[in-house]
């Protein structure tokens, strides 16, 4: 009886990543090595907040849910990294190496989209609570790039 009421739940939880809609304040949590899905459109990212208990590598598979190029970054405790320009219906995966514990920023880095509310917290290490309304699965593929025209917001 326990089998089936989990699989329900995972396909719900599945559903609700990246569709844009009731993301505000959403939370995401994942451990280390796990992957977490954002969704963007304009202008906010869904989940808005990512924890992920201990230091690692994770990769967010990033999708563009908008109508409009969007990307994403990754900043602070001396990382700065960032997804390729994301055309609409198109998606990105950013494997980023959170080895401190503590506050990130994440964000779209497209010039006026952070500014707009696209815009988030990465909490590396705390504790972690609250409702999840993101999906993290544990895969490793990743890809990076350069090429970025335009500012860091």
């Amino acid at each position: 009886m326990r089998v089936p009421l989990l699989a329900l739940f995972a396909v719900l939880a599945l559903s609700a990543c990246g569709t844009g809609s009731n993301g505000s304040g959403s939370t995401a949590q994942a451990g280390a090595g796990g992957t977490v899905a954002i969704g963007e459109t304009e202008f906010k990212l869904d989940p808005s907040s990512v924890q992920v208990s201990q230091a690692g590598t994770v990769t967010f598979r990033v999708t563009n849910n908008g109508k409009i190029d969007h990307a994403l970054e990754v900043e602070g405790n001396e990382v700065e990294e960032k997804t390729e320009t994301i055309k609409p219906g198109e998606s990105a995966e950013l494997s980023v190496d959170l080895s401190k514990e503590g506050s990130y920023e994440i964000y779209c880095p497209i010039d006026g989209h952070r500014d707009s509310g696209m815009e988030g917290t990465l909490t590396v290490g705390a504790a972690m609570g609250g409702g999840s309304t993101g999906t993290t699965e544990d895969e490793g593929s990743t890809t990076t790039g350069d090429g970025y025209g335009y500012g860091s917001g």
